[in-house]
């Protein structure tokens, strides 16, 4: 067996399915390893697109995603989103190929110093110098990858140590003129190279790949389980916030959302943990969180850190108690410190939380409360959805489109001020349905977030939200899901604009340099790459067109639909940083 083999093997072990890449001289044994071991291996049209849907897959799955990526551009090509994945806790492989070890400093190709570029950005960052150490890196990579706070991590592997030993001796034989004797220089080259190849294949066969071992989850302490309950039992305006890290264990989120049941009080869901409790669920409001926080006498904050979105904690008022559970104690703790700290799986500390709480019955008056102020601002934004007179309102696209969703979809939500529309009144089906970029604010997941998720859900109707700035960087991935069909269904909202960032610069900057755009026929691109394009130019197309989209997927080919949109200030003022 290559080192390709030896990789291919461990992934089969762990239970990866796919492997996500852009081929390169570097890593070749890797994607024929994966492949003669039934891993379906995956193509994309750009490195960042590989390590996003790498990452869509382990967050819809639990199993960590993995991407192997070429030496140098192809590696620095994927920056963005291995950040993105350190940011929003996604557990990833990332395999990066490497000169040849004897090359290293050389001026060999693509040769850089990787190991500096990588470490900030992943858990656990290495290079394998040994063939016998493949498996036991990559075993231990995937644990990294897991363990308390997920996150991605990066195995360096040069290229020497992929491909047969026979080839890598063929590579490194001493070469000399035909009749002429080698010079001194050249046998002790020779003998070094001799020594060095045995020392890269020496051991490698005596190799054994084990079984995954169970990661465990963190638990919360009895202590503070103890005392939320305790501050909870004497709360009457309680709020609870969850978000992604919640369903970090994708498995749990049915005891989770029973979890939320069982306590009573009312939740506000953000990222991953969307559509945690269904649509139009009694306890879920999804507007006037600001106020509702304001008002409460006791806020959880379950996988969510006092950051920018809470205005670093002072939503939180001072007088309330502050109960956060969280896997990063760093998080926990980050702009205020809790008065009650579970360091722990934020869903196991909602399931055993609930089994501690008291009767929610006294809860009735404060949910109705606020029920009452979600109730008014849903009449608000129904009273902007009026069809434009010219082109679409953007509010009356994304109802019409939420009224077309299947039970079983998933929304991929890629751009500013559209998705943040979409955000407003569209709701996921259910959990592990809408996949966002996180923290980091990411323009350009689409593409390999919405192919990572129709793999990983095949009956699923997968759909990419995109804004017409954010198309711009994944719209040939329509390419890769012509090649290996992946019928999504892609909706530009096509503004010709950067609008988030224009609404504010021109009032207060005067100028709206850097924001315009051109009403460009993204339909037709998606055409060239072998897709279906569509056109919503008025109201009035709106439900026949994506009803066409929608069997167009159907039928198994990747259809995107350009929706020209009106101007809008219904989110103005909307910018956080």
């Amino acid at each position: 067996m290559d080192g390709g083999a030896w990789i291919g093997e461990v992934l089969r072990r762990q239970g990866v399915r796919w492997l996500f890449t852009l081929c390169g001289g570097h890593i070749s044994p890797i994607l024929v390893g994966a492949k003669a071991r039934g891993i379906r291996v995956v193509d994309v049209r750009h490195e960042a697109n590989a390590v996003f849907a790498a990452d869509a897959v382990a967050r819809l799955t639990g199993i960590p995603g993995v991407a192997a990526v070429t030496a140098g551009p192809g590696l620095t090509n994927t920056i963005t989103a291995v950040k993105n994945a350190q940011m929003a806790q996604s557990p990833v492989i990332i395999f990066g190929g490497a000169t040849a070890t004897v090359l290293r400093g050389r001026g060999a190709l693509q040769d850089i110093d990787q190991m500096a570029l990588m470490r900030p950005h992943v858990k656990w960052a290495t290079s394998v110098r040994r063939v016998k150490d493949l498996v036991a890196t990559v075993e231990r990579a995937f644990q990294v990858a897991q363990a308390g706070v997920p996150g991605p991590v990066f195995v360096e592997v040069p290229v020497d140590l992929l491909y047969d030993a026979a080839v890598v001796k063929s590579w490194y034989g001493a070469k000399s003129k035909p009749g002429r004797s080698p010079t001194l220089q050249e046998r002790a080259t020779s003998a070094y190279l001799g020594v060095h190849t045995w020392r890269l294949f020496a051991g490698a066969e005596k190799q054994e790949v084990d079984e995954p071992p169970v990661i465990a989850i963190p638990e919360p302490s009895a202590q503070a389980l103890r005392r939320a309950a305790k501050r909870l039992g004497a709360a009457k305006q309680p709020v609870i916030v969850v978000g992604s890290q919640a369903l970090v264990a994708p498995g749990q989120a049915e005891a989770v959302a029973e979890a939320l049941e069982q306590i009573g009080a009312p939740v506000f869901l953000s990222g991953m943990a969307r559509g945690l409790l269904g649509v139009d669920h009694p306890l879920q409001i999804r507007h006037g969180r600001r106020k509702a926080l304001k008002d409460a006498d006791l806020v959880i904050l379950a996988g969510v850190p006092a950051d920018f979105r809470l205005e670093y904690g002072r939503h939180i008022p001072s007088r309330a108690t502050y109960i956060a559970a969280n896997r990063s104690q760093e998080e926990m703790n980050r702009n205020r410190r809790p008065n009650v700290g579970a360091h722990c799986d934020a869903g196991r500390f909602l399931e055993q939380l609930a089994r501690l709480a008291p009767d929610s019955g006294r809860f009735a008056p404060w949910l109705e409360r606020l029920r009452a102020a979600h109730d008014a601002r849903e009449r608000e934004i129904e009273a902007k959805s009026t069809p434009a007179e010219e082109l679409v309102n953007p509010i009356d696209l994304c109802r019409k489109m939420d009224a077309a969703l299947d039970d079983d979809s998933v929304l991929v939500a890629d751009g500013g001020d559209f998705v943040g529309t979409a955000s407003y009144t569209m709701s996921p089906r259910g959990p592990l349905r809408w996949l966002d970029p996180g923290v980091f604010g990411t323009l350009g997941v689409g593409g390999g977030f919405a192919l990572g998720a129709k793999l990983a859900r095949p009956s699923a109707e997968t759909w990419i939200l995109y804004g017409d700035g954010s198309a711009g960087y994944t719209i040939a991935e329509f390419d890769t899901f012509v090649r290996h069909d992946i019928p999504v269904i892609a909706v530009v909202g096509n503004d010709a604009c950067w609008s988030q960032i224009a609404r504010e610069q021109v009032e207060i900057l005067g100028d709206d340099v850097g924001c315009p755009l051109a009403r460009t026929d993204y339909h037709r691109v998606a055409e060239g790459f072998g897709g279906a394009g569509l056109v919503i130019e008025s109201s009035d197309q709106i439900e026949s067109v994506l009803a066409q989209a929608k069997e167009i997927a159907r039928s198994g080919k990747p259809v995107l639909v350009n929706a020209h949109l009106a101007t809008t200030d219904f989110r103005k003022g909307s910018i956080s940083m």
